[in-house]
Parts: structure tokens; sequence; C-alpha cells
């Protein structure tokens, strides 16, 4: 279980809505994610931990990667990751590349769905996300990564048991 997390920001007729995403690397599942009209550890970040942990119940010593945000860095996240056990990892400075797998989700989630939208409210944005990381992203739209398989088709087709050859 190594996972990352990294935030983006959608614009609405009644402002921006801001959604921090934690993906599991090992399938490219959004375990964990939080919408908000601010930017501090304790709407965004926090949550989205939140949410992974719910979902996951990680072991001690998973890592959680980020960039060097001010929300990644903030005494609360730190505090929370230490009372589930987990390990934090921050990319270099300046090193945008450590984070490209969520960067490159955020590129899909804006490509697909966000350019061809016009949301009147930060409601209406945040129903649509939700929809499409729960209910497409992580059930139904293909990875070649994968072998086209969606992040949850592709853990339970791992989690098979192996058949035995008699």
């Amino acid at each position: 279980f190594y996972s990352v997390a990294n935030q983006t920001y959608v614009w609405t007729g009644s402002g921006w809505l801001y959604l921090t995403v934690i993906m599991d690397l090992y399938n490219r599942e959004i375990i964990g994610h939080s919408f908000s009209r601010r930017m501090t550890a304790e709407t965004t970040v926090n949550p989205a931990l939140d949410m992974a942990v719910m979902h996951r119940n990680p072991p001690r010593g998973v890592v959680i990667h980020s960039d060097r945000g001010i929300q990644y860095a903030s005494k609360s996240f730190r505090k929370k990751l230490a009372k589930h056990g987990l390990i934090q990892s921050m990319s270099g400075k300046g090193n945008c590349y450590d984070n490209s797998v969520t960067e490159s989700f955020f590129k899909t989630l804006k490509t697909e769905l966000v350019y061809t939208e016009r949301y009147r409210t930060r409601e209406e944005a945040r129903h649509s996300l939700f929809e499409y990381i729960a209910v497409f992203y992580n059930r139904k739209r293909k990875h070649s990564t994968l072998g086209y398989k969606s992040p949850v088709e592709f853990l339970r087709y791992k989690q098979q048991p192996i058949a035995m050859a008699s």
C-alpha cells in the first residue's frame, strides 16, 4: 500500500471548488477525496486521509506521498498520519514528477469531464466530480497500466485465489 495525494481546483459560478484525492498506486483507485471551498488542511487533506484510512484500513508503515504544499506540511495533517502509523513522504523541491500519477488523473478528469461542463454552483460541481470518481473512474474506466481493467476490477482480479493444477 503506497499512496499519493494531490489537489486541484475547479471553477464554478459561485467560486473555486478545491478537490483533494488520495490514490492507491497499486490499482490507481481514488481511495480518499474531499471537496472544499477553502484550501486548508482541515477542509482538504485531512478529510481525504480519513476517507482513505476508512476505505483501506492500511497497516502501520504505509507511505503517503505528496508535494510540499502547506496543507501536507501542516501540523494537523502530520498528526493525523502519526495517529494512523502512516509515513509521510514529500517531493523534492521543484520536482513535479513525483506526483505524475495524480497529475495525470487530474488531466484526465478535466479533459473528460470538467472542460465539458459549466458548473453553476459548487454543489453541482461536487456532485458531478463525485459521480466521475466513485462511479466512472474507479469502477468503469479502463487503464492500460492495469491490463485494460478498471481500478476496482483490477483489485478484484488480483485478489482471486490462484487455481491449483491437479
